[in-house]
């Protein structure tokens, strides 16, 4: 990566007026790709006036930061290697940090808080299909998992104003219908059901959260969406209530917030675990895809059901292979 004197900057050891800021300059160092040389500095891995060096070289020729260190056997390649990792992970964490900022206030709930509302509207004679013996790697990513729902409130207000509008007898008709449209998936696969289900729900109107709304991000409640349409995650949080009502255990779904790589986005889709490996119903295709197949698509940022919710990072065994 190309580093300037300009951008880069030199690192002085904060006084104790200036702690509170280090780890924000951390961050921001770790953040910024165009700034290894105050990363590596931050760490202790090079030293001042070694980067200042480097970087007079650096602006003589035309090598990356990252090589003229090594050349010069300030670093070793490993360890340059292993702090661009660090560096990538962390801005694949932050990048999850940076929705759950977007989800709304804190207050501690969990799991056991938030009313299991999806199995009020269970159709009558529906089996299902137990735990899934395993989950496999989301996109590739790891996953940390958590009952701590605390950050979630727009997940989980949704619950409550879902609940509400199941008590009220104007909901009662759009309940109706959506049990009379699922009846005819009873009795099928998991993929049948999950087809079906992706099949219905992609029918209805797709419209963003501040012309619906008149808000940036708005979780809107099945009945809501299925009165006036919706954007990206309410289309996925429609399809898990659907799945729900079908029988299919929440251990099996979860609402995945994903970077779309292709329209660089933002974007929701519900990921359902079968005996095939993890499928994805998404409002931007018609066809349930398996996971696997949209690894270059997607890149996992957090996943929830009302059970936990996952932070998912680039896998420990990734390297990068080189400075740029």
């Amino acid at each position: 990566m190309c580093v300037s004197k300009s951008n880069t900057g030199y690192i002085h050891r904060p006084n104790s007026s200036q702690s509170r800021k280090g780890v924000f300059v951390t961050l921001r160092a770790l953040l910024d790709h165009s700034r290894i040389g105050e990363l590596l500095v931050l760490r202790g891995l090079i030293t001042n006036d070694q980067l200042e060096t480097a970087l007079d070289e650096r602006r003589s020729c035309a090598l990356p930061l990252g090589e003229i260190l090594i050349r010069n056997n300030i670093i070793s390649r490993r360890a340059l290697t292993y702090t661009l990792w660090r560096q990538r992970a962390l801005r694949f964490v932050a990048g999850g940090l940076l929705f759950f900022m977007t989800l709304g206030g804190f207050s501690k709930r969990s799991f056991a808080d938030i009313a299991d509302v999806p199995a009020k509207v269970t159709l009558a004679g529906v089996s299902g299909f137990g735990q899934p013996s395993a989950y496999p790697a989301l996109f590739g990513a790891d996953e940390k998992r958590s009952e701590n729902l605390s950050a979630f409130t727009k997940w989980t207000d949704m619950f409550s104003r879902f609940d509400r509008a199941l008590k009220q007898s104007s909901s009662q008709n759009i309940v109706d219908q959506m049990k009379r449209d699922l009846a005819g998936l009873k009795g099928l696969s998991l993929k049948e059901r999950a087809i079906g289900v992706n099949s219905l729900m992609n029918k209805q109107r797709y419209i963003l959260d501040n012309k619906n709304w008149g808000k940036s991000d708005y979780w809107a409640t099945p009945i809501e969406f299925l009165t006036r349409g919706g954007d990206c995650e309410d289309f996925a949080i429609a399809k898990y209530v659907a799945l729900r009502a079908l029988g299919v255990e929440e251990e099996r779904m979860r609402i995945a917030i994903v970077h779309d790589n292709i329209k660089n986005i933002p974007h929701a889709i519900l990921i359902v675990y079968s005996a095939e490996g993890a499928l994805v119903l998404d409002n931007q295709n018609p066809d349930v895809k398996k996971a696997d197949s949209l690894r270059t698509r997607y890149r996992p940022i957090f996943s929830i059901n009302r059970q936990a919710w996952w932070l998912h990072s680039a896998p420990e065994t990734t390297l990068v292979a080189s400075a740029e």
